[in-house]
């Protein structure tokens, strides 16, 4: 029988991902628990779009740019309409950083 195949009730992805090879697929769950910056955040669909898990943070991608972090220490720019998926190998967390870096140096 295939892990793929069994529905559980919640799957923490970033902790999936540190106890299983960085190849093997996450298992379908009801719930993902998955971590942006330092927040904790239970989805209900095994997918979403970039703009989607910037919003569970309250940012925007006009504010925000999203990366998604591998457990093979990858990292890879999340565009707004690109998909995510959490039971993707290897997906270990997100992180926002904010567009602004100009930030203390405004004109007097």
């Amino acid at each position: 029988m295939a892990d793929a195949k069994i529905l559980i009730e919640e799957l923490d992805v970033e902790e999936f991902a540190r106890g299983h090879e960085h190849d093997r697929e996450k298992p379908m769950a009801r719930f993902y628990i998955i971590r942006i910056d330092r927040e904790r955040k239970r989805v209900d669909k095994p997918e979403l779009t970039g703009r989607e898990i910037l919003a569970l943070v309250n940012k925007t991608p006009e504010t925000h740019r999203l990366y998604q972090k591998f457990r093979s220490g990858e990292t890879r720019i999340v565009e707004p309409g690109d998909v995510v998926s959490f039971r993707r190998p290897g997906v270990e967390r997100f992180q926002t950083i904010p567009l602004d870096t100009m930030e203390g140096t405004e004109n007097e």
